[in-house]
């Protein structure tokens, strides 16, 4: 058994506890018993006080005064009082009021001068005679004369006291002896059992198979360890969802790179039987094209996969919408000048300090950049694709638009889009299906809502991603 008075490298609950509680009850033990040895002290000593007070007032019977002369004269019983006690020494004493004693051990010790005289009152005090602790018993008489005050001392040694306090410690040390240890025991004993809930919700995360990600039952643990399950559930359904994620993963990248790798291969194989240069540069085109095919999903998996399960633990920061969405606008030109897009900007120049969105700048310009990117790939040559943002004052509600006056998507189909490797029907573009997946998963992370709707012109689609601040600006007047 350990103390809390020193330090363990591991700490240890059940140790903790058993020594938050033995070591009070271990230390308040001796306090105890000295306490018990001053209330037992007390205790021995009322009944011979009074005794001594009794033998006190009986001698007092026999001080007598007459014409200013004062005598004691001790008759046969009253010598027998003082001898009647065969395990302690009496004392006694009589003096006059100019203190000549009267009768008595002459180097019986005198009360101190800060003792006042008071006739009539019997008054005791602790005291040294002959080298002996005596207990004295004193007080002053009148006789005849209020003048001249008689002083007479009964004085006892401490004997029968100091053994009837052994007595009574005895009686509460040997007891309590007993019941220490006992009470040892019965602490440990409630510990081990109080605790046994924990050992068996050990046993039953031991038991557990690894592939066995399900919560933890929390109907048979105790209230105090409640939130310590609940906190382990909370962990296991988040892993739970990381690996499904994970798996997922795994399983579209494979889906995916099957059929570009497999071109890939085909047409190697025919450029190494081929002899024409002409159809060898053919190949070459097609490898070119596949390659380009195969790094585009490779880059879009590798977004969906950083979104769906390191979106959390990035960085945060303080993102101005506009001033983002229009550097990715900026980025985009060259690429829209290639297919011959007018790709354009509408918003301010930059958003107030109060309407910032709190997110990882990273995952967002890779949002915005993926809505561009569809847009362009989706809308023909001598097309528009339009990026606003636009910005409630009063409430903080941002929105960001990518419109193009493209082929557009069905309604029915919009819903669906937003799913991983979802293509809409009728479409000649190359591409994976992640675009607005990854876009879908990012404003989720960013507390956004994503829709699709009709475009202002006649055909064409706005893609639509409202940002909900979690601090409303303040009204300004």
């Amino acid at each position: 058994m350990s103390f809390g008075l020193f330090q363990r490298e591991q700490r240890s609950l059940f140790g903790e506890i058993l020594d938050w509680m033995l070591t009070p009850l271990l230390l308040l033990w001796p306090l105890s018993l000295a306490l018990t040895w001053f209330v037992a002290q007390g205790i021995a000593s009322k009944p011979f006080d009074r005794a001594l007070e009794f033998n006190l007032q009986a001698l007092t019977q026999f001080v007598q005064a007459h014409e200013g002369h004062v005598s004691f004269n001790l008759n046969a019983q009253a010598r027998d009082l003082l001898r009647a006690d065969d395990s302690d020494l009496v004392y006694y004493q009589v003096l006059d009021s100019r203190g000549t004693v009267i009768s008595g051990d002459a180097d019986f010790p005198r009360p101190g001068d800060d003792m006042e005289p008071t006739p009539g009152l019997v008054q005791m005090r602790d005291d040294m005679v002959r080298g002996d602790e005596v207990r004295v018993a004193y007080i002053w008489l009148e006789r005849n004369d209020p003048e001249r005050l008689v002083l007479m001392q009964v004085a006892e040694t401490r004997g029968k006291r100091s053994t009837l306090a052994a007595e009574i410690i005895k009686g509460v040390m040997v007891p309590q002896f007993v019941i220490l240890p006992l009470a040892v025991l019965l602490v440990w004993l409630a510990l081990v059992r109080g605790i046994r809930p924990l050992n068996e919700l050990e046993q039953r995360i031991r038991a557990r198979k690894p592939d066995d990600l399900s919560p933890i039952e929390e109907s048979a643990i105790p209230q105090e360890v409640a939130p310590l399950v609940s906190s382990i559930n909370d962990l296991l359904t988040r892993l739970k969802a990381s690996l499904t994620t994970q798996r997922r993963f795994l399983a579209d990248a494979a889906h995916q790179l099957k059929t570009p790798l497999a071109g890939l291969r085909m047409q190697a194989e025919l450029a190494q039987r081929e002899t024409d240069p002409v159809e060898i540069r053919g190949s070459l085109q097609q490898i070119a094209r596949s390659s380009a095919r195969a790094t585009h999903t490779v880059n879009q998996l590798l977004a969906l996969a950083r979104a769906e399960t390191t979106g959390r633990t990035l960085p945060s920061a303080r993102i101005d919408l506009a001033r983002l969405v229009r550097g990715v606008v900026q980025e985009s030109v060259p690429r829209a000048m290639e297919h011959g897009i007018d790709l354009g900007f509408e918003g301010r120049d930059e958003v107030p300090e109060d309407c910032l969105i709190e997110g990882n700048p990273i995952l967002m310009q890779e949002m915005v950049r993926n809505l561009v990117d569809n847009a362009i790939n989706y809308t023909g040559r001598g097309g528009v694709v339009t990026a606003r943002v636009l910005l409630d004052p009063f409430s903080g509600v941002q929105v960001l638009q990518v419109e193009d006056n493209g082929p557009g998507i069905p309604e029915n189909e919009r819903a669906f889009v937003l799913q991983p490797f979802y293509r809409a029907l009728g479409t000649n573009v190359d591409g994976s299906g992640l675009g607005l997946a990854i876009v879908q998963e990012i404003a989720q992370q960013h507390g956004a809502t994503v829709f699709m709707e009709d475009a202002h012109t006649e055909r064409g689609l706005r893609a639509v991603v409202r940002f909900t601040p979690k601090n409303p600006p303040r009204s300004q007047e």
